[in-house]
């Protein structure tokens, strides 16, 4: 499900919230102004401090990308460079050039325009292998915000804590009513730093680290099959090569999907005993 982290945040709350609820607790305890700007203001402040602002400014495309995630569409990749490598067997490599602005996906495009300029085996590869490892490098430092955001959202709690407890020491004596308040400030504080670590931040580093996962699989699906495509390998060794990036199942009935051969119209197909007359 593609917003399965939304989904996951909304459901983890609703059962915090909800049993804090059923033990007689209420909303109103929880938002302590004082503890949260501590912790939401102090974790954004550590993350600005240990990044750059053009890191930092990123935050809101990808908790965009983490709530609505794209969809890596393997299926449809290995059926595109399967038709492709049907043209390459029939016109040469050349023969893509009119095709080629059918090809969405920017690397696949990329490694399609490196074959047709004439790039042997050896430098594809090698094309492929720097723009993943720069993708990859990107990707990680990404992660790495949100993983530092998930360290620093408790030691703001604690920090909240310690300041409710200085402000509750210094009151002694006076008013319970204040003394009160600033326990409920110290405690506030530990709970919103434990709680947007382990079901916001931490979540969200996970998740980006998945979708890195599946977008370099999908990456290495299409290096591999512009390189089948650029050896002048069969479109059915194309295929059965690039299936073996999916389950054993999902293969079984990709299998029996018949795929219409894309070079000859529904007029020019003959069954064998049309043939013989």
């Amino acid at each position: 499900m593609k917003a399965s982290t939304l989904i996951g945040i909304v459901l983890g709350a609703v059962a915090i919230f909800g049993s804090y609820l059923l033990e007689g607790g209420t909303f109103d305890a929880l938002w302590v102004l004082p503890a949260m700007i501590i912790v939401f203001g102090g974790t954004l402040a550590a993350a600005l401090a240990g990044s750059s602002f053009e890191q930092f400014s990123r935050i809101p495309r990808l908790l965009s990308i983490v709530f609505f995630p794209p969809k890596f569409e393997i299926q449809k990749t290995i059926d595109q460079i399967v038709t492709f490598a049907a043209l390459a067997r029939r016109e040469g490599i050349l023969g893509l050039e009119r095709r080629k602005n059918e090809i969405k996906h920017p690397f696949l495009l990329k490694l399609f325009e490196v074959s047709i300029d004439g790039a042997d085996p050896a430098t594809l590869l090698a094309t492929a292998e720097t723009d993943m490892d720069f993708i990859t490098e990107r990707h990680l430092a990404n992660i790495s915000l949100f993983t530092k955001m998930g360290g620093y959202s408790p030691t703001m709690g604690i920090i909240g804590t310690v300041m409710g407890l200085i402000s509750t020491l210094a009151s002694a004596g006076s008013d319970p009513t204040v003394l009160i308040h600033h326990i409920a400030t110290a405690f506030i504080a530990t709970m919103w730093g434990i709680f947007m670590a382990n079901l916001v931040w931490l979540p969200i580093s996970d998740k980006l680290r998945t979708l890195h996962s599946e977008e370099m699989q999908l990456l290495r699906v299409m290096t591999a099959g512009v390189h089948s495509v650029q050896l002048g390998e069969t479109p059915s060794v194309v295929r059965a090569k690039l299936m073996s990036a999916l389950p054993l199942g999902v293969q079984m009935k990709f299998t029996k999907t018949t795929i219409p051969n894309p070079f000859f119209t529904p007029s020019q197909r003959h069954t064998p005993s049309e043939q013989k007359n």
